[in-house]
């Protein structure tokens, strides 16, 4: 009797640690843009940016407001992390995404049809950095204008 409770206490542990290894990360809160630690590649970067983001996997909702050279702009977007396709509905017209994971990092890829651009194909990949405190979202950016890069990093208030 004694070991088959022991077992099954065994058995539980590794469940328990399996479960904890393949937890996503979560990147709800709300996050500043540190300017000076991000690389805004060719493009001007904001004056700030704030983001709010709700994440109960496998849905993220993100509302991001910025100041710039074109005043404020707020952008609210929300899809899952499942693959499946989300369509937004922006500034910039209609945005279709899908989010997926791979290991920690959050890819959502992009595609714009902006009336001053054309068509943009924008692949953004999230990591939590420093325990959670912070992320960083490297992007690469397609379109008739070649490709450009950019980090944002933000910290977590």
């Amino acid at each position: 009797m004694t070991s088959l409770r022991t077992a099954a206490l065994r058995l539980a542990l590794v469940c328990a640690l399996s479960a904890a290894a393949y937890a996503k990360p979560n990147f709800a809160g709300t996050w500043k843009l540190d300017s000076a630690a991000s690389d805004f590649g060719p493009m001007p970067g904001p004056t700030s940016m704030t983001r709010v983001i709700q994440h109960e996997e496998p849905s993220i909702q993100i509302k991001t407001t910025q100041v710039g050279q074109r005043g404020e702009l707020t952008t609210e977007l929300k899809y899952t992390t499942d693959g499946k396709d989300s369509i937004n509905k922006t500034q910039m017209g209609e945005v279709k995404s899908n989010a997926t994971w791979e290991g920690d990092i959050l890819v959502v890829k992009y595609k714009v049809n902006s009336p001053q651009a054309g068509e943009i194909d924008i692949e953004d990949r999230w990591a939590l950095t420093n325990e959670g405190k912070g992320s960083t979202v490297t992007s690469k950016i397609k379109g008739s204008f070649g490709e450009v890069e950019r980090k944002l990093v933000f910290t977590k208030e």
